[in-house]
């Protein structure tokens, strides 16, 4: 699908293509450097961690959403087997799973969404086959550790989660900076709370995969001009849905990660660590999100770790 002919405007004004030379393909997890990672370790007080992962189970969201996404199902290849027969020998449990690579907590890979023929850099989008992502997968993406910092979008509203299919504003990610008292520099690494994470919890699946509040594509300059290392959120579909314009259909992701290399995720549980900061005031923390460095694939599960 080609964007509009404003949104074309908008995805040049923000690429990135070629900033970090002709052969990147780790986009901006580039900005999340040394200087980044010291960032997040000052921010360390008295060493808690707060998981931000959901469970991979067959109760995570997919069910009723993209085509053909299966939630993880977990089968045992061996329970209690000797491999000598002898009584009171060692016995060993394994297990195996199939799941779709965006089931649960996940990064997109920069290779996750293509159009007008191309990838983020310019790679061409026939470098993804059926053998997967030659350019662009999520193997290329290193780990994340750095400044974390959550923009609680809904706390700054004053209200508890906001209502599927409200459009985030650059205003809206402005209140919530100032809410959490911080400056925001290049390569932080940010999670924006909707809510939305509630319904999950509610165990209403079906709900939480449909119509979601999301970044809108009135925050993707905001992104841009702060030089984000990552953007993380607490909804199944990152941006606004349904869309603000079903002629430009996840656009967000389309200019996010084609155009600007700009690593995201979805399904970030955020309801522990925003009680968290609530209560100690500290919006900011070190943040560890390592991709599973699967080869080719598009999108890699993640289990982030906030450490305060």
């Amino acid at each position: 699908m080609a964007l509009p002919e404003e949104l074309q405007e908008l995805a040049a004004r923000v690429s990135n293509w070629g900033r970090w030379g002709e052969k990147d393909e780790r986009g901006t997890a580039n900005l999340v450097d040394g200087d980044a990672l010291r960032r997040g370790l000052d921010t360390v007080r008295d060493g808690r961690h707060i998981s931000l992962a959901i469970p991979l189970d067959q109760k995570s969201p997919q069910q009723g959403g993209a085509p053909g996404r299966i939630a993880p199902l977990r089968t045992m290849l061996a329970i209690n087997q000797s491999y000598t027969g002898l009584e009171g020998d060692a016995a060993f449990n394994d297990d195996t799973v199939v799941m779709a690579m965006s089931a649960g907590t996940h990064i997109d890979a920069l290779a996750h969404v293509t159009y007008g023929g191309f990838m983020y850099n310019g790679f061409p989008d026939r470098r993804v086959t059926a053998d997967g992502a030659a350019k662009c997968g999520a193997d290329k993406l290193p780990p994340l550790i750095g400044r974390g910092v959550l923009l609680d979008v809904a706390r700054a509203k004053g209200v508890d989660r906001l209502d599927p299919g409200y459009a985030i504003t650059a205003e809206d990610l402005d209140a919530a900076v100032e809410l959490a008292r911080v400056t925001l520099v290049p390569g932080d690494l940010v999670l924006v709370r909707t809510g939305h994470m509630q319904l999950f919890h509610a165990g209403k699946t079906w709900d939480y995969n449909h119509d979601c509040p999301g970044l809108s594509t009135h925050t993707i300059e905001w992104v841009r001009r702060h030089d984000l290392g990552a953007v993380f959120d607490d909804t199944y579909v990152f941006e606004v849905w349904p869309p603000q314009d079903w002629a430009a259909m996840m656009v967000v992701h389309m200019i996010h990660l084609r155009d600007m290399g700009q690593i995201q995720g979805q399904n970030f549980d955020l309801e522990a660590i925003a009680a968290d900061c609530a209560e100690d005031g500290r919006y900011e923390f070190l943040l560890t999100a390592v991709p599973e460095p699967f080869t080719g694939a598009c999108s890699a599960p993640v289990a982030p770790i906030v450490t305060k």
